[in-house]
């Protein structure tokens, strides 16, 4: 997916200018036009200021539209939608958060995620935050999680459940892959 590409022209069907989003974002204007020539890959922070700025959630904004007709209720691996820039090609070697979602959350009152988080990797260094309730359980690794002015490292088993608008932020400090599933109800992600 060309996600600079498909950042201009939602910003643009919107009437907005690129100076216009950065500021409504609180960003650069250059940092908008580098994110939309694909020179700059946003953190999965930046790129939720960006799209709540337009205002969009990450489903929308990488969603794959399901075929009307029957309805779905089975997904194999490789129909999850990713939701972040990691698996769309921005970026040269960067440390990246994957977000693989489970069906069109749009169509659903429940968004349900397979997160990894190499080590290292994080959310990025703003907090995020968005109107809902999510949880999660942490399958394999261990990720720190900030959630407000609580931190905590969590295992394999333990798990989360907590306001989402409250500023959070997630991070495997660890020195293998963290695997986390979890929930967001709605879908404001």
């Amino acid at each position: 997916m060309d996600i600079g590409g498909r950042l201009r022209q939602v910003r643009e069907t919107r009437g907005l200018s690129q100076r216009e989003l950065a500021s409504r974002a609180g960003l650069t204007n250059g940092a908008v036009s580098l994110i939309e020539q694909n020179k700059s890959s946003p953190s999965v922070s930046s790129l939720k200021r960006l799209l709540d700025a337009l205002p969009l959630t990450l489903s929308e904004f990488f969603s794959d539209v399901e075929e009307a007709g029957a309805p779905k209720y089975f997904y194999a691996a490789d129909e999850f939608t990713e939701l972040s820039p990691q698996e769309a090609g921005l970026g040269s070697g960067a440390v990246r958060v994957s977000l693989r979602q489970l069906g069109d959350a749009a169509r659903h009152s429940l968004q349900v995620l397979h997160e990894t988080y190499p080590p290292g990797a994080d959310t990025g260094p703003e907090m995020l935050s968005h109107a809902a309730e999510e949880a999660g359980v942490v399958v394999s690794g261990i990720v720190e999680i900030t959630v407000d002015d609580q931190v905590r490292v969590l295992n394999p088993g333990d798990g989360y459940l907590f306001d989402s608008r409250l500023p959070h932020r997630f991070r495997n400090i660890g020195s293998v892959d963290c695997v986390i599933v979890s929930a967001c109800t709605p879908p404001t992600f």
